[in-house]
């Protein structure tokens, strides 16, 4: 099912005339406007199959496309690049290049979950975000997230000594991610535990 949405055509795309005449017949003004045809010759037929192997993208396969979770969205509230069923149509239909001009905005899912209520196929749209987000790291195409990170490093430990202590986790994410260990928030929080005797 193509998309005609206009927010969702690339403005390179979009080609107006301030003067049109076809076949004798005035068109200017707003029914001058067209969609520039193209034709996309880099399908990537692996795409919905790599992500709904990543846990959230189960189902992706039941979308129908009906619009539910944008609809019912947070962050497209806010921001209407932001478009689940926009970027479930682009994986389904293989269109990688496209899905990755957007690949800054995708992760910007809040996992409010809205979507996944709004669904009538139970589709899971916001484990579909998070799988395309983590498949997006997996290809190379987005740096490693501060999140991504702190996970591995939290895996690492409990592999390597079977326990989690948090000031080696803590200072394995600073390293990780470029951070001083000496952080604002870190040296308050433990400011307030000596002032309630915790420490």
């Amino acid at each position: 099912m193509p998309i005609h949405e206009k927010q969702l055509i690339r403005p390179e795309n979009l080609v107006t005339h301030d003067e049109l005449v076809i076949d004798g017949v005035d068109v200017s003004g707003h029914w001058s406007t067209f969609i520039e045809s193209r034709v996309v010759t880099d399908y990537n037929e692996d795409m919905e199959t790599e992500i709904a192997a990543l846990p959230g993208g189960e189902h992706i396969h039941r979308c129908w496309q009906c619009g539910s979770c944008t609809n019912a969205c947070t962050v497209n509230a806010l921001n209407e690049r932001f478009n689940p069923r926009f970027w479930i149509y682009l994986i389904r239909t293989g269109m990688e290049e496209e899905l990755l001009r957007d690949k800054d905005i995708i992760w910007q899912c809040v996992s409010c979950n809205k979507c996944t209520y709004a669904c009538p196929r139970d589709v899971n749209p916001e484990g579909v975000m998070k799988a395309t987000s983590h498949w997006l790291e997996l290809k190379g195409h987005t740096e490693k997230s501060p999140s991504m990170h702190f996970d591995e490093e939290f895996a690492a430990q409990v592999f390597k000594t079977g326990k989690i202590e948090e000031g080696r986790i803590i200072r394995g994410f600073f390293k990780r991610t470029n951070q001083a260990l000496m952080q604002d928030w870190l040296v308050e929080m433990v400011k307030r535990l000596v002032r309630r005797g915790i420490l």
